[in-house]
């Protein structure tokens, strides 16, 4: 298994990852799971639902606020679309930036609660390998998965380890863009900050641009599950990204000038 999948691998990492500049003209906004995937529930939502709903809210205002900037939206409505085809929206419309939106899950205790934005890379501790092969596990409700994912195995933790080691490319530009989305969560936004980690995520690891995995809370703790289904706690949530986008944005299109 492991050779196949490192040959594969390999070969994406170096003839997908193509050279482009730092401005952000187009930004791809993932709302997780979707149709026949749920995602994970807490005691009265799904984690589909939650996420569609901060996702559009986020790509209202980056479309209000940065004009000369496109949205593209992986999905607007509750439909199914698998982990490859959302990373190869991103990819086949040029976007320079791509940020996946989704709710968590920590059934073990149902006190933790707070918001993490993930990179690709490699995990940190057992948690968030959890988190990765809990988002990664949505490839068993695709027809033929076999055939698109190959040997990659998402309860295996070889497999995640394996393909994180070789997704360097924008692994900065990355590491900066969650840094501001959780500063403007923790500053801003009034939410309880976990930080920026590391896992191996499927969807980032095939989109060729700087991509973030944001989770928004924890639906398995009661009180944040409630703040998630509040319209103004969404609108926080929301404009916490979009101004980190925004921050992000003048950094880099400051670089290129």
């Amino acid at each position: 298994m492991v050779p196949m999948l490192a040959a594969i691998i390999l070969l994406n990492s170096f003839t997908e990852v193509g050279l482009r500049d730092n401005s952000v003209k187009k930004i791809v906004i993932d709302a997780g799971h979707g149709g026949k995937d749920p995602g994970t529930f807490g005691l009265f939502s799904k984690e589909k639902t939650l996420a569609l709903a901060i996702a559009r809210k986020t790509g209202k205002y980056l479309e209000e606020n940065l004009k000369d900037v496109e949205i593209i939206y992986t999905r607007d409505d509750d439909t199914f679309i698998e982990l490859e085809e959302r990373a190869q929206i991103a990819n086949r419309n040029g976007a320079d930036l791509f940020i996946s939106i989704h709710c968590n899950a920590f059934p073990p205790n149902p006190k933790v609660r707070g918001t993490e934005t993930y990179v690709m890379g490699l995990h940190k501790s057992d948690q968030n390998l959890a988190v990765a092969k809990r988002e990664n596990s949505s490839i068993y409700l695709e027809d033929n998965y076999e055939e698109t994912y190959g040997d990659f195995d998402p309860n295996s933790p070889d497999s995640h380890i394996l393909f994180s080691l070789y997704q360097t490319a924008y692994l900065q530009n990355s590491l900066n863009l969650a840094t501001k989305i959780e500063n403007q969560f923790e500053t801003r936004a009034g939410r309880k900050s976990r930080g920026v980690k590391q896992a191996g995520f499927w969807v980032l690891w095939r989109t060729s641009m700087p991509s973030v995995l944001v989770e928004t809370g924890y639906l398995t703790n009661p009180s944040e599950e409630i703040e998630l289904n509040d319209l103004l706690k969404q609108d926080y949530i929301a404009s916490g990204i979009y101004r980190a986008v925004r921050d992000y944005k003048i950094e880099m299109d400051n670089m290129d000038k």
